[in-house]
């Protein structure tokens, strides 16, 4: 992996918009299409955007996915426990058997799903459905206890709800994250944002059996739907939809007017 990392092309927007190095940027591009793309006029303008114009921005991409996170891995630990509760006379391999289900029926074909769709939805549009679709399955179970009464209908439902967890923002909270954010910021906005998910996720994972243990498995749910919920408006209110647009128009860098060129820029 590091001499993978280190053989990688550098990303020609980098180069030209914070290097201020057009012809690089140039080169690079050529690296990354095999020659297929060529810059005609390499760019070498400096974009300097501070952090602080882009607050509510990382508040959506870092919140959103860190309530995901909790919500997700929160109930990924724990699904032996949860079948477990559903079947109690059920041996490990039959719990490992009905939790393998979920992700092989439920899972795995929402993320294939997501990938082939999420430019034609929206990436934030997709988001949206998928943590409203998410807490409503939560919701679901979680005030009507009698629908645990059937395994089999537990299992629909629960398995919904990993199917949109996955046609929804298990896909597109990484993928957002790397849009929204001009150049200079990019990486620093992704790895806040992923940074954030990764507290959520030790906190659903250590969390999760304690609330299972003290509010049972409705309650559990209950919570988690409230979760759902926080990611749905935080994905509404402080997330652009970047679906169809470029880096450069998400991110607002073309309307920023104090472009500074470098000391010695790049030929045309």
């Amino acid at each position: 992996m590091i001499y993978i990392r280190r053989t990688l092309p550098e990303s020609p927007r980098w180069l030209a918009r914070v290097k201020g190095d057009g012809e690089a940027a140039a080169r690079e591009l050529a690296s990354f299409s095999l020659g297929t793309a060529t810059a005609r006029k390499p760019e070498s303008k400096i974009v300097k955007q501070p952090l602080s114009k882009y607050f509510l921005t990382l508040i959506g991409t870092a919140g959103s996915w860190f309530v995901f996170d909790y919500a997700y891995y929160g109930n990924t630990i724990s699904t032996p426990m949860i079948m477990h509760r559903l079947a109690p006379h059920a041996d490990v391999i039959q719990s490992t058997a009905l939790s393998l289900i979920v992700f092989a029926v439920a899972a795995v074909p929402g993320y294939f799903l997501a990938a082939f769709t999420i430019d034609r939805i929206g990436h934030k549009t997709l988001q949206i459905l998928g943590f409203f679709m998410m807490g409503l399955m939560f919701l679901l179970i979680g005030a009507f206890p009698m629908l645990s009464e059937s395994i089999g209908v537990f299992l629909v439902i629960y398995g919904l709800s990993y199917f949109f967890a996955e046609y929804g923002p298990n896909t597109t909270t990484f993928v957002i994250a790397g849009e929204v954010f001009p150049v200079n910021l990019r990486t620093t906005g992704h790895g806040l944002s992923a940074g954030t998910a990764k507290v959520g996720a030790f906190l659903g994972a250590f969390i999760f059996p304690i609330l299972l243990h003290n509010f049972g498995l409705h309650g559990t749910l209950m919570i988690t739907f409230f979760f759902a919920l926080a990611g749905l408006l935080l994905t509404v209110f402080f997330i652009p939809e970047p679906s169809g647009k470029t880096l450069e128009e998400v991110s607002g860098e073309d309307r920023v007017v104090s472009l500074h060129e470098p000391s010695h820029p790049a030929p045309v």
